[in-house]
């Protein structure tokens, strides 16, 4: 029993001293930055940035591989059955967390199959009004949705979208009823919220400034706890007349799971030092996002939260994707 229980440790030692080998060698060659969504959008400007810096400052290529449909299921999977070496990672957004509730059936757990690593950055949506809708605040929007429970339409990308849900958990926080109109993609959602054909909407702040400054939209409140800095005059949805509303989109960055802590470490490491910089902070204001990396442990426990909450306003919602 004693040869046992030292062969036992000493195969511990082994497998420690050899994890603790490949998190000081890594990376060794090329990692795979996969993102699961559509290039150019909010997830890929600061992915394909992160991309880049990783690969001056660790000396080998980080490279963007977007693997976009089915609401970002199909690169996710991808991901979840990688070699869990640090090669292949996902960078991935608040529809990480929205998409197991409304799609009946998914390949891949989205708790059980990936690590954690790090919450890049997070903002606010903005909830935008077109002025024909008359209303001028968060509580007058919410009397005159009381006044005509179901007729006033908002706009998403999709159903089971972000913004639909985000729209979706406000209305029940609220205690009114909207109208859900889905489209195929946020542009011609934005086009349509633009004419006034339909009258509501939560956007991002790249979306909303520009619109709210030419007053071809009204912006009513911001998603997130505290006030966005591009946007410091408007309320936040809480403070306006919804107390404990939240929604952020946030950015991070996960890997398959049981890749080796070391190499989770370092990684965690070296993006939060590349986040709280300068030029990255720079790089991301034009996006409404800020930074917020967290360590792993923080990143898992706020990736369980989303989970649920999300699941939550799904199943209030309905909503559900064939």
């Amino acid at each position: 029993m004693r040869t046992t229980i030292t062969q036992a440790i000493t195969l511990s030692c082994g497998l420690a001293l050899a994890a603790a080998a490949a998190a000081q060698n890594y990376p060794g060659h090329p990692v795979r930055i996969v993102i699961p969504l559509s290039p150019g959008g909010t997830t890929d400007v600061p992915g394909r940035m992160i991309a880049q810096k990783l690969s001056e400052t660790l000396g080998q290529q980080f490279f963007v591989e977007n693997r976009a449909g089915a609401g970002g299921t199909i690169g996710s999977d991808f991901v979840a059955k990688s070699r869990p070496d640090g090669y292949t990672l996902l960078l991935t957004a608040t529809p990480f967390v929205i998409t197991p509730h409304v799609y009946k059936k998914l390949p891949y757990d989205a708790l059980a199959d990936f690590t954690p690593v790090i919450r890049i950055a997070a903002g606010p949506y903005v909830l935008v009004v077109h002025p024909s809708l008359g209303v001028n605040s968060v509580n007058e929007l919410i009397a005159l949705a009381k006044k005509q429970p179901g007729k006033i339409d908002f706009a998403s990308s999709g159903n089971g979208s972000a913004q639909h849900l985000v729209t979706a958990l406000f209305a029940h926080m609220a205690g009114i009823q909207l109208n859900h109109i889905p489209y195929k993609g946020s542009g011609p959602a934005q086009q349509d919220l633009m004419s006034g054909i339909v009258k509501v909407s939560f956007v991002g702040t790249p979306i909303a400034i520009p619109h709210v400054k030419s007053g071809r939209l009204k912006a009513l409140g911001v998603s997130t706890a505290k006030r966005s800095p591009e946007m410091p005059d408007v309320p936040t949805i809480a403070e306006a007349g919804v107390s404990g509303y939240e929604a952020l989109v946030w950015i991070g960055m996960l890997a398959p799971a049981g890749t080796p802590r070391g190499i989770v470490a370092k990684l965690n490491g070296e993006i939060g030092a590349l986040v709280h910089s300068d030029e990255v902070r720079k790089l991301l204001a034009p996006t409404g996002m800020e930074p917020a990396p967290d360590t792993p442990e923080e990143f898992a426990a706020y990736v369980k939260s989303e989970y649920e909450k999300w699941g939550k306003a799904v199943r209030d919602s309905g909503a559900t994707v064939n």
